[in-house]
């Protein structure tokens, strides 16, 4: 019995999405059990790391201090857009949405994040090739967004959402927003 090749290419594309579906609740369990063998382990061996600095032991430098910023951690992740690359078997693209909770002393911050990924294939295995972090908010649970300018959490970068989405701003040039006519 011979497999047809589109066959053979219908099934590596579903396990790769199963397989890539995984990486974002592993990332989410490695960070709330701060497992940083577990987190770097998800990532390309050559990870970029800023500018100037790359491998996974330059990773975990890095977010080994990050970690500390803070006591207990939930990430949830709430939906996963998964894009294989049509020319490249062993890319792909995708978007993870997350709320993320984070113990910060007597407060507890709330967030609303985006992942922007980068996923490669490696003997097998998929894994992040990057990461990009954007987010809506980052708030004390008893806050309002709006209240605080969506960020009151002292260190966290401004938030980038939802003006990073390509069609934010054209949409709002096209016609009124709330409250005008």
């Amino acid at each position: 019995m011979t497999i047809d090749a589109s066959i053979l290419a219908r099934l590596d594309a579903i396990e790769s999405r199963l397989a890539i579906g995984q990486l974002p609740i592993r990332y989410a369990m490695a960070i709330d059990g701060r497992d940083l063998d577990m987190w770097v382990s998800l990532f390309v061996p050559d990870v970029q790391v800023g500018r100037d600095r790359s491998g996974r032991d330059a990773l975990r430098a890095f977010i080994d201090p990050a970690v500390r910023t803070f006591g207990r951690s939930v990430h949830q992740v709430v939906g996963h857009r998964i894009d294989l690359d049509p020319d490249d078997r062993d890319r792909a693209t995708g978007a993870t949405y997350c709320r993320a909770e984070h113990e910060v002393g007597d407060r507890w911050i709330v967030m609303a994040i985006c992942y922007f990924d980068d996923y490669q294939r490696i003997d097998g295995t998929w894994l992040f090739r990057r990461r990009r972090e954007q987010h809506w908010y980052a708030v004390d649970a008893l806050e309002r967004p709006q209240a605080v300018g969506f960020n009151s959490w002292e260190g966290s970068a401004d938030p980038t959402l939802p003006g990073r989405f390509p069609t934010w701003q054209p949409f709002w040039e096209s016609g009124p927003g709330p409250g005008q006519a």
